[in-house]
């Protein structure tokens, strides 16, 4: 059968198009549900997507074929991936995997309980009292660290500890201080040891910064070989310090508890933990109308409901749910026993990560079932309590992003259906309010290049607008639809209150909490900030790193810098004096001069264009739109109805 007409497999190609970009673990189930493939990857998205593109292999093409679906569980870094791929290998021996099928476990470092102590690589964990850092999938990197370690910190390289009379070789290299010959107390040898330790728990930026030192300084003597070692351990060190739930060395058994909610769609995953190792995800859906302090104890009392799934200990992130819980299990005294801990700042690093990446799930759940069912019921809400004629199957989002009014960006995101539809998303460069704070005038900017394009090329027009932003923000675009001659429907959700301005209006409409219509503007909202937020960093990173300095005659980088340092901007440099310029650059006088006039074009220019550009709205409005008095008078009364809100704020 052709696989571009088998239900199967596009169910299957839609679902890697629609997997997350981040790093996780993701498994192929056969129609009895069976995992018959685990792989992990950097970016979902990318992985499961390369194996739907052309030309696969003929072992993709059977893998493909004996699948029905595919789940997936995201990881902080690509490093936890690898360690929770080779946990579910072992757990499920899929059918197609064929390494990690021998039962090898991944290196770790040791530092060993004694008064000397010494650290090694080892793929044993020994119940002995010595610290355990790891697993670590790279073995090459931990090698690296570990003969990086031995060059920054003198400590002892014998695997046993016995006084001697002279010290060894390593002593007089300088690397080992001969706690054998008494050459160091133990109190100094062992801040060696908890730097170390540090180091490896990511508590650790002095030390990094010493090698980094050390780096630059074998490179400054020219001692390459050095350096590179240097280089080369500190690269092994970003590996080394991956935050690592998957695994670990500690031996009980528990749960992580987290959840995400989108109106009355909430997700649950628990992450079990069993002896070390995270070897299961799962992920429980409910639909509830609950306030948030209610949903852990219904989501405990549907869940755990088998005293064989418990652990010893299930940790939770809100105070309240904790008390939830404790007050659920007394209860239930009689027939199930655990203990319920919750999760501080004061708490292990490992726990709040284990947290967050439960959390992280569930929200990817969300997703999944949102884009799953539409968001119908929203839309629907939406209609009624907006009095709309028709649903808004299309909305359309406004924001708008500035620094102090420099680099202003508004940005226009769509959503289809209740679902971002990214290959709608546009942004504006705003060309009227550039170094002026005045967002009533960025909203008309933005709304009439939008709107007047699509009016103009006879295209398909939103079923809603949403500003973020209150009245007088929805009145300036307002304004503009009626200039343009458009009837779309308009609202505003305001952030503090999330109170809900339709144009013109008295009072604004407020919805509960737990309303799906207000769900929808929110993440509308959010959606139209975070694009526009986006683009405005990217033109400030651009700008910052490309100096108009640079673009004058005879300025290469040192000059530039001299400019920047004597001048700043280039309006400074433009009103000064060729003698200045030459005693700053240390240039002949022509070349000063040569500099000066072209500082003075390039500012003419810009004053050019800055009045070329407040004058784009009334020329992209047409010459008859300018004429027109209704209009003109129109544009008077929404201008004058932003003022008097901007003054009542």
């Amino acid at each position: 059968m052709n696989p571009t007409i088998n239900p199967e497999y596009e169910n299957l190609h839609q679902t890697a198009l629609k997997a997350p970009p981040s790093s996780g673990v993701y498994l192929w189930r056969n129609s009895e549900g069976t995992v018959i493939y685990v792989g992990k990857a950097k970016s979902l998205k990318a992985r499961l997507s390369s194996y739907f593109s052309g030309g696969q292999q003929i072992k993709t093409r059977l893998l493909i074929s004996n699948a029905k679906t595919i789940e997936y569980i995201t990881t902080a870094n690509e490093y936890e991936a690898f360690l929770l791929e080779n946990n579910l290998i072992k757990k499920y021996v899929p059918k197609y995997n064929i390494q990690l099928k021998d039962g090898k476990s991944y290196p770790s470092l040791k530092i060993t309980k004694e008064d000397f102590p010494r650290f090694y690589k080892t793929r044993q964990i020994r119940q002995d009292g010595s610290q355990y850092f790891g697993p670590y999938p790279d073995a090459g990197a931990l090698d690296v660290f570990i003969d990086t370690l031995y060059k920054v910190y003198p400590v002892r390289h014998c695997r046993t500890f016995k006084k001697r009379e002279a010290p060894c070789m390593y002593y007089h290299i300088g690397q080992c201080k001969a706690p054998c010959c008494n050459k160091i107390t133990k109190e100094a040898y062992n801040e060696f040891i908890g730097e170390i330790s540090s180091l490896l728990e990511g508590k650790g930026e002095e030390t990094a910064a010493r090698i980094t030192a050390q780096m630059k300084e074998a490179a400054a003597r020219l001692k390459f070989e050095k350096a590179a070692r240097l280089r080369d351990g500190l690269r092994a060190l970003t590996i080394m310090q991956n935050q690592n739930i998957v695994e670990g060395f500690e031996t009980e058994d528990r749960d992580y508890v987290a959840y995400y909610r989108e109106g009355e769609l909430v997700s649950f995953t628990v992450l079990k933990i069993r002896e070390g190792k995270l070897l299961a995800r799962d992920n429980f859906r409910a639909e509830s109308l609950a306030e948030d302090e209610e949903l852990v104890e219904e989501f405990a009392a549907a869940y755990y409901t088998d005293e064989q799934q418990l652990p010893p200990k299930i940790y939770v992130s809100e105070k309240d749910d904790t008390e939830l819980l404790e007050k659920y299990f007394e209860r239930k005294a009689n027939t199930l026993q655990t203990t319920v801990e919750k999760v501080t700042e004061a708490s292990s690093r490992r726990d709040i990560a284990a947290l967050e990446m439960a959390r992280s799930n569930a929200h990817e759940d969300i997703i999944r079932r949102v884009r799953e069912r539409g968001d119908n019921p929203a839309m629907q809400e939406l209609k009624e309590l907006l009095n709309l004629d028709r649903l808004p199957v299309r909305i359309e989002g406004f924001d708008i992003a500035h620094i102090g009014g420099k680099f202003p960006v508004a940005s226009l995101i769509s959503f289809y259906k209740g679902n971002p539809d990214k290959k709608n998303y546009r942004y504006f460069r705003l060309k009227t309010t550039n170094g002026v704070i005045d967002d009533f005038a960025s909203m008309r900017e933005a709304a009439t290049r939008r709107y007047s394009r699509l009016a103009n090329e006879g295209k398909e027009l939103p079923d809603l607008i949403l500003i973020d932003g209150g009245i007088g923000q929805v009145n300036a675009v307002d304004g503009i639809l009626k200039a343009l001659g458009l009837d779309i429907p308009i609202a505003g959700l305001a952030k503090r209150d999330e109170e809900i301005w339709r144009p013109h209006a008295s009072k604004p409409v407020c919805l509960p909490r737990r309303s799906d219509a207000l769900r929808l503007l929110q993440r509308v909202r959010d959606e139209t900030h975070r694009f526009a937020t986006s683009r405005n960093q990217t033109l400030r990173t651009k700008e910052n790193t490309v100096s108009v300095f640079a673009s004058l005659p005879h300025v290469g980088e040192k000059r530039e810098k001299l400019l920047i340092q004597a001048f700043t901007t280039l309006e400074n440099l433009a009103a000064s004096e060729e003698a200045k310029i030459a005693q700053v650059l240390h240039v002949r006088a022509f070349e000063a001069g040569e500099i000066l006039l072209a500082a003075r074009d390039a500012l003419e220019k810009r004053n050019a264009s800055k009045d070329m550009k407040k004058q784009l709205i009334s020329y992209q409005l047409g010459e008859e739109q300018k004429n027109d008095e209704s209009y003109a008078s129109r544009l008077a009364e929404s201008a004058l109805s932003d003022l008097l809100v901007a003054d009542s704020e």
